[in-house]
């Protein structure tokens, strides 16, 4: 069989392990369902091409099991179907109708909407299961399995899904390593196809060309699989910065610390990392509005991360990233934006290059991220990107060194995005007095109201020391004339410049 050649003479590890993986599905349908009751929902599009001839080589190989025969596929006996739309692309009906005829599919041409047709058809005939080309990060994926029975409200079947776990690099690694026909829009810079209504080329994929009619690359050219969708209309939206450096710019910013670790919480590791983090941020003007350390649960992280975004321009979280049990970080900030962990390839090949052999499995944990918002900043002295989600910045740091190295490099990758002011060092002096409290803190108050772009701290090292205030901000004259308006309240010598 063509298929099932082609893939064993590659040398694509990835795409072997996927590919048996799905074969494994296939066959496993086949064993609990007769081929009258199941069928295969087929639409033209990449993963739907990539699951036909997925099922031609596991039927093929499920027959070449119980009967131990060498022939050839000349027809492909599973039912499938097509639901014909009026907004679908003539390329993709002409590619579906080719497909059918030069592999011998018999096709069930449904002209109602999904779940109309569907009912209908599986009232008129036996079938129990649908072998369905959905993936991790579409839409209808959400609490899919490889086999899940349909939602409550649809006629009963089980939904088969072979390459639910399979991401936009494997679609293509597949059908090029195949050499497998596909409909002619993806040589056109269609990246996903919907309906004519909702579908342009992938701008990503656009050729700079001195002819007046825009070009672009094939699909399989788009290097961040995670923008598969950037050609759908309705998403198609313009990336921005979270925070607004322009409205933001004289605003106080406000940030929340997360650290997450049962070591920490039962005193075994001593937590370095939220004091450096609260030192650098109040260095560049953010106040911290609170710090926090969680235990090893999703469902903790979740609320906390929560809560946190809603009301902070940023949150930083550390702790409990990578592959063992008790690294829940990352899907606690998937729950906590409504959305799953789903696998990353361009994060993966990093992983890859940074772990080897260790990241060739069927589902590399340490590579799934939350879908959908998750953004990668790159630097050149990280051996793997920060990740961001939304407002939520997830360090992989495990000291202040390395905590150290991914802060200065956040910072410049903030101010080469042109939002300088977010990261500009502010300048700072301290006073150190005897003066009590009482006396004290009717001027200071006053003061406050005076400068309001001034941060004023007051602490005492001991409850009998003497009182320091801390003078923070952007310029350096504002702060001199502040401690200038503070010392005319009081005698000469009242404070002690400790700057």
């Amino acid at each position: 069989m063509e298929i099932d050649k082609a893939i064993g003479e590659s040398e694509d590890k990835r795409l072997k392990t996927k590919y048996n993986n799905a074969i494994f599905v296939i066959k496993r349908a086949l064993s609990l369902y007769s081929i009258e009751e199941v069928a295969f929902s087929f639409n033209g599009g990449k993963d739907s091409t990539v699951l036909l001839h997925l099922l031609r080589a596991g039927y093929f190989l499920h027959k070449k099991e119980l009967s131990c025969s060498n022939g050839g596929l000349s027809d492909f006996p599973v039912r499938t179907i097509y639901f014909e739309s009026p907004s679908a692309f003539t390329e993709i009906n002409s590619f579906t109708y080719d497909a059918a005829q030069t592999y011998g599919i018999q096709l069930d041409i449904i002209r109602q909407d999904f779940k109309s047709g569907l009912e209908a058809l599986l009232k008129a005939n036996p079938i129990r299961a649908i072998f369905l080309g959905v993936r991790i990060g579409d839409p209808t994926a959400v609490g899919q399995e490889q086999f899940s029975p349909s939602s409550p409200g649809w006629p009963p079947f089980m939904r088969v899904n072979p390459i639910l776990d399979w991401s936009y690099r494997d679609v293509w690694a597949f059908l090029l390593t195949c050499k497998v026909k596909y409909c002619s829009l993806y040589d056109q810079g269609y990246t996903s196809i919907g309906s004519i209504h909702d579908t342009v080329p992938n701008a990503l994929l656009s050729v700079n060309d001195t002819s007046s009619k825009e070009k672009f690359k094939p699909a399989y050219l788009l290097s961040d699989g995670r923008l598969e969708r950037a050609g759908r209309v309705k998403k198609n939206a313009s990336i921005k910065n979270e925070v607004d450096s322009d409205s933001q710019k004289h605003e106080v910013l406000l940030a929340s610390v997360i650290a997450v670790g049962d070591e920490i919480l039962s005193g075994t590791v001593e937590d370095q990392l939220g004091l450096y983090l609260c030192k650098k941020l109040t260095s560049v003007g953010w106040s911290v509005q609170q710090t926090s350390v969680l235990r090893n649960d999703i469902d903790s992280v979740s609320e906390e991360v929560d809560r946190q975004r809603s009301i902070c321009d940023m949150v930083f979280i550390y702790g409990g990233v990578g592959p063992l049990h008790s690294d829940v970080t990352l899907a606690g900030v998937a729950k906590a934006f409504g959305v799953r962990l789903a696998p990353d390839e361009e994060f993966e090949e990093y992983l890859r290059h940074l772990i080897g052999e260790q990241c060739t499995g069927d589902r590399n944990e340490m590579a799934q991220l939350p879908e959908e918002i998750t953004e990668l900043l790159h630097h050149e002295k990280l051996s793997v990107p920060l990740i961001k989600c939304r407002n939520v910045i997830v360090l992989a740091a495990t000291n202040t060194e390395e905590l150290e190295k991914e802060w200065e490099c956040l910072t410049e990758l903030i101010k080469l995005g042109g939002s300088t002011s977010l990261m500009e060092l502010y300048t700072s002096r301290r006073l150190m007095t005897s003066l009590t409290d009482v006396e004290f803190a009717e001027p200071l108050s006053k003061l406050g109201l005076e400068f309001p772009d001034i941060y004023l701290g007051c602490y005492r090292k001991s409850r009998q020391g003497p009182i320091i205030i801390s003078l923070k901000g952007k310029d350096n004259a504002r702060i001199d004339s502040a401690v200038q308006v503070l010392c005319k309240k009081f005698k000469e010598g009242v404070f002690v410049d400790m700057t």
